[in-house]
């Protein structure tokens, strides 16, 4: 029924999307491997043994999978690693940070022709997926063909599990085909074993984003950051990261505010999608905001010239720009989203502000309130009111903002334990 209902699908949707790869360019890069179709050159890549195909599929997945690139890659140095993503702009983003594979390519639609041709092109000993990503016909074809499959990094939202459960005769039979389920939590453990994962292939191991976020905390990104936007140590900066739609506006009406009580403060936001951009820029002009920049331009070797407002419009970057920031909110939050990643600003050092809608992020926001380092705001006025109290106390503010960065750290070490999962499964086969 899966693989009826998803030919069908295609075949309707072929059309429609060929049209709409003409027009906009969009996906030309990604057709051919989505299909199924490697490059003799990528396949020659792969000489060496044991062959590791790690699946990432998005932007979030690409950070969390980073460090376990790196630890395996201290296991096994001699093995070669296929990474694949599901979208372009996790390929670019995994252009920019992972260095430790040797092809990056994009991940097949699962369909059995195209997983199948995918699996003997790559011929892996073992299959690496991430976070949620389970697909029924590549993990299939993979028990089949003798690979050893692995879910790290494994997590289940609070938004999903009812549908999880909902299709649990679906998912207990797909589950089936995965060795280890190595889980962030104890939560997301009892989540999967709730929808038929078998106890004793999963285990805890904590989140690989803790040891991701500490690699980017060096100085040094912080001051490459300032000098390119013209900012000094002393500047106050508002960063509001990963926004999406209908939160600019709160955004914006909060600065407003803010800008009465610190006039020289400046802003930065980060749409979560790039290309929504023009439309931010909208918002800003029919709010009355007309002189700020965009970070491309700043990339290109332009200045700032005083404008106070900077639109991130690139992949990759916001993680560092957070350490600017004196006033942070992670967007996702004030709408149905279900957050984004607030602990990106905490290993900075950073107070953290988020709307109401966490559910994706619940671990993590449970720890930075432990520590007063993450506060719940439902509207702009609260955040204002919370912010210009933190503002006036600086030392109350590097004191929460101390306590998150110390938290974040101590947590590090997943993507050790991933790997040495990695190792046993091996070891196994």
């Amino acid at each position: 029924m899966y693989n009826i209902f998803s030919i069908v699908l295609f075949l309707v949707a072929l059309p429609f999307l060929l049209v709409f790869i003409g027009i906009t360019g969009k996906y030309r890069r990604s057709i051919a491997q989505k299909l199924g179709f490697l490059s003799r050159d990528t396949v020659k890549r792969l000489a060496g043994q044991p062959r590791i195909w790690i699946n990432a599929v998005s932007v979030g997945e690409i950070v969390a999978v980073s460090p376990i690139v790196r630890a395996l890659k201290r296991k096994f140095p001699s093995a070669p690693i296929v990474l694949s993503t599901g979208t372009e702009s996790g390929r670019v983003l995994a252009e920019k940070i992972v260095k430790d594979v040797n092809a990056l390519i994009y991940f097949p639609l699962d369909f059995l022709w195209a997983v199948r041709r995918f699996l003997k092109l790559i011929n892996p000993e073992l299959f690496i997926t991430t976070e949620a990503e389970i697909w029924p016909n590549l993990l299939h074809t993979a028990k089949k063909l003798g690979v050893k499959t692995m879910l790290a990094n494994g997590r289940i939202s609070q938004r999903s599990i009812g549908k999880y459960k909902k299709a649990r005769f679906f998912f207990k039979r797909i589950l089936e085909d995965l060795d280890v389920m190595s889980m962030i939590s104890q939560v997301d453990a009892d989540r999967i074993i709730s929808i038929g994962a078998h106890p004793e292939k999963v285990t805890v191991s904590g989140n690989t984003k803790y040891d991701s976020l500490s690699d980017e905390t060096n100085p040094d990104h912080e001051t490459q950051m300032r000098e390119m936007f013209g900012i000094a140590k002393d500047d106050l900066v508002f960063v509001a990261g990963s926004t999406h739609e209908g939160e600019e506006e709160i955004v914006l009406r909060a600065y407003r505010k803010l800008l009465d009580k610190f006039p020289k403060m400046l802003l930065i936001i980060a749409p979560r999608h790039p290309e929504r951009t023009s439309k931010v820029e909208e918002i800003l002009e029919k709010m009355g905001f007309r002189d700020f920049v965009r970070k491309t331009i700043l990339d290109r070797g332009g200045r700032r010239s005083g404008a106070p407002i900077i639109i991130v419009d690139t992949i990759g970057d916001l993680a560092r720009i957070y350490s600017l920031g004196t006033v942070i909110f992670c967007g996702g939050s004030l709408v149905p989203k279900g957050g984004q990643n607030i602990l990106e600003p905490a290993v900075w050092g950073k107070v953290v502000f988020y709307g109401p809608s966490m559910e994706d992020f619940l671990d993590a926001k449970e720890f930075l309130e432990g520590v007063s380092a993450g506060i719940e705001v439902r509207d702009a006025s609260q955040l204002v009111k919370t912010g210009i109290e933190l503002l006036e106390n600086p030392e109350e503010l590097r004191r929460r903002g101390e306590a998150a960065r110390k938290l974040v750290l101590a947590n590090r070490g997943s993507a050790q334990r991933n790997a040495q999962l990695a190792g046993e499964l091996l070891e196994e086969g």
